[in-house]
């Protein structure tokens, strides 16, 4: 391990909030929620701030923020920036040790594959944006232990932050209720797009989603801390940052993970199928039982598993990629889900980075065939997805990496708050119902959004 960094015990907390509440004023301030206790899946909560640098994507692909990478590719430049970073030279298991952290939009998708320039940009966030990291504060829920990673003069400065005053959350609300971007009219317009493509051999899937804005006053921690009481999920996170026109930020919910690498070993959990869950235990059981035996939902996601089969293959070992759990039912606060599992090994000399390129954007929000779906969505969605569909993440020094697909996501800018509901969309799809889940996907997120009564008792 370099000399400098030291792993130090801190106590254990059974949340990452009241950490974070010290540290979220300062400057690239981050956190990567597990959603513990209540979301038992996760594991791991990194916590950080004060980046070394800061690396920005616009929609044309151009680099900000360190001078001397503004040449390069997107993932070139973060791979660069990445490299800043000694290597430690001892073993640890905790899973960040300093590198990137950050998110990485849907948009960023059309800089990768020809994607066209149908749909309408109307969140202003970045295509990316990424901070490296020296330090972070890791929670293990699994062996209930807290740990600061960072050098000597970093631990002190950390320490101090950390034995200040809590910035409180601030009142948050809605001034106005949410209006969706579509009538069930256009929806169901568009779904009617989708399987004319589909009938004429298009393509075999795609993800159709529509989005909700409302505007709102006051600090967005509370609202996240809101949405993390009425739905705790394993691949949450926060992050925030000022702009000319006020702040900026990403308060997401995301049961979904995209992609980890670990000691060369890549997993990819893609979710498709989806039912809400049921008003009493017995209403509950009917659901799930009905979307594990569901043909239609199983198709579904198969399709998918085949699409990030190849996405992997592309960078990890050939013959390495398995498929060890193949539409698995899991239960959520608000849904149940089918999700399958995809892992694979990194060919010699790939990195995480060139992985997530390789299989970006998440084939589980784009459909099959990956760039023909992309175009469709461009065509038939009437503003651009921002950060939703995208990933957010870490990078770490020593080689490992963990991102999410930002679903169940609220994308923050300009004073509005912004939210999308999608699903998968197949030939013997029901338009009907494909507009209800739309709403049952993030219907809880905009209840709790505009529960004020919720912020006051949380």
């Amino acid at each position: 391990m370099n000399a400098s960094l030291q792993i130090t015990p801190l106590p254990y907390q059974e949340t990452p909030l009241e950490h974070f509440a010290r540290l979220r004023r300062r400057p690239g301030a981050v956190l990567l929620d597990s959603g513990r206790p209540s979301a038992p899946a996760g594991r791991f909560d990194i916590l950080s701030s004060d980046p070394l640098a800061t690396l920005a994507v616009d929609a044309r692909g151009r680099v900000s923020g360190v001078p001397e990478l503004a040449g390069l590719s997107p993932f070139a430049a973060q791979q660069a920036l990445l490299e800043r970073l000694p290597v430690p030279d001892a073993a640890s298991e905790l899973p960040f040790l300093g590198g990137l952290i950050g998110y990485w939009s849907y948009d960023l998708g059309r800089l990768l594959e020809p994607v066209g320039e149908c749909a309408r940009p109307v969140v202003d966030l970045p295509a990316s944006r990424v901070g490296l990291y020296d330090w972070a504060l890791i929670q293990d829920h699994e062996r209930r232990e807290s740990w600061l990673v960072a050098t000597a003069e970093r631990r002190r400065q950390v320490e101090g932050w950390l034995a200040a005053a809590a910035a409180e959350a601030g009142g948050f609300r809605l001034t106005a209720p949410f209006t969706g971007e579509l009538s069930r009219a256009d929806y169901l317009a568009r779904f009617a797009a989708v399987q004319r493509y589909i009938r004429a051999g298009d393509c075999y899937q795609i993800n159709l989603a529509q989005r909700f804005s409302a505007p709102y006053a006051g600090d967005l921690w509370a609202a996240y801390c809101r949405l993390r009481q009425a739905t705790p999920t394993p691949y949450a996170g926060y992050m925030a940052w000022p702009t000319a026109h006020g702040e900026q930020a990403l308060l997401s919910l995301s049961p979904e993970r995209f992609l980890e690498c670990r000691d060369g070993k890549v997993e990819t959990r893609p979710i498709k199928g989806t039912r809400p869950r049921g008003a009493t235990p017995a209403d509950d059981r009917r659901l799930a039982n009905a979307l594990a035996a569901s043909l239609k939902d199983r198709a579904e996601n198969v399709m998918i598993v085949d699409l990030l089969r190849n996405d992997l293959g592309r960078v990890c070992r050939p013959g390495s990629v398995r498929v060890p759990q193949l539409c698995g039912l899991e239960s959520y606060a608000n849904v149940h889900h089918l999700v399958s599992v995809v892992t694979g090994e990194l060919a010699p000399g790939r990195t995480p980075l060139e992985l997530l390129a390789a299989a970006f954007p998440g084939g589980s929000i784009t459909g099959a065939p990956k760039v023909r779906a992309m175009q469709i969505i461009e065509e038939l969605e009437p503003s651009r997805r921002s950060a939703y569909c995208g990933s957010l993440g870490y990078v770490d020094v020593r080689g490992g990496m963990d991102t999410s697909i930002a679903i169940r996501t609220a994308v923050a800018d300009d004073g509005r708050l912004h939210l999308w509901g999608g699903g998968g969309l197949v030939a013997d799809s029901e338009g009907e119902a494909e507009y209800q889940e739309t709403l049952d996907k993030i219907g809880h997120l905009m209840a709790a959004l505009a529960d004020n009564e919720l912020a006051e008792n949380a």
